[in-house]
């Protein structure tokens, strides 16, 4: 089944507050490095916040691991089965979309794959990712209006499309019916320094 989100932010707040500690870095330092503030380094530690997927990303980014590496029980690497209904819910839309982390690897080149529904009328924005991130969406059901540095693209079940993550982007529905789309993430250089613009 999905991780709830009370378990899910629990392990994420371990994770977090384990990364800043194996760097010597107080909550100021995590919080500047990270570009969030104090009080939601605080709240994500204590396992209070749902941080959004921008927060996660900018978090996993100064901590140098990949963005998998927060939500998913640490092991040594190996075959990872994610079954249907166990990824991990990092957004939920207002018309009941939501976007979920199914499968990822571990830095420095950090890959993530996702399973996105959008409700109609849904719509998720995301700003500019670390210098060099590719996202490569596919269309499942559905139609998917992408919007990549201020032009819109329509995409139709079958269609695929790759381009820069690292300038802001949005999805949404513009139909009457649910849209599904698979989106592989990629991040070269995550904890190099390399990637940072």
């Amino acid at each position: 089944m999905v991780q709830s989100t009370v378990t899910l932010a629990s392990a994420i707040g371990l994770r977090v507050k384990e990364g800043r500690r194996s760097r010597g870095w107080t909550l100021d330092q995590l919080a500047e490095a990270a570009g969030v503030s104090r009080r939601m380094i605080v709240n994500v530690e204590q396992g209070e916040a749902n941080p959004s997927i921008t927060t996660l990303l900018s978090l996993s980014d100064a901590l140098g691991v990949g963005l998998p590496a927060l939500v998913e029980p640490p092991e040594p690497w190996q075959v990872r089965v994610t079954r249907t209904g166990e990824g991990a819910v990092l957004w939920r839309g207002e018309h009941g979309g939501r976007a979920i982390l199914v499968a990822g690897s571990g830095p420095p080149h950090v890959v993530e794959l996702w399973d996105w529904t959008l409700g109609s009328g849904d719509e998720h924005a995301s700003e500019a990712h670390s210098r060099g991130t590719t996202e490569l969406i596919q269309v499942r059901e559905g139609t998917l209006e992408l919007l990549v540095a201020g032009e819109p693209i329509v995409l139709e079940p079958g269609d695929a499309a790759s381009f820069p993550g690292d300038v802001a982007h949005s999805y949404s529905n513009p139909g009457t019916r649910q849209t599904r789309f698979s989106l592989a993430v990629l991040e070269p250089d995550v904890g190099t320094g390399a990637s940072r613009g």
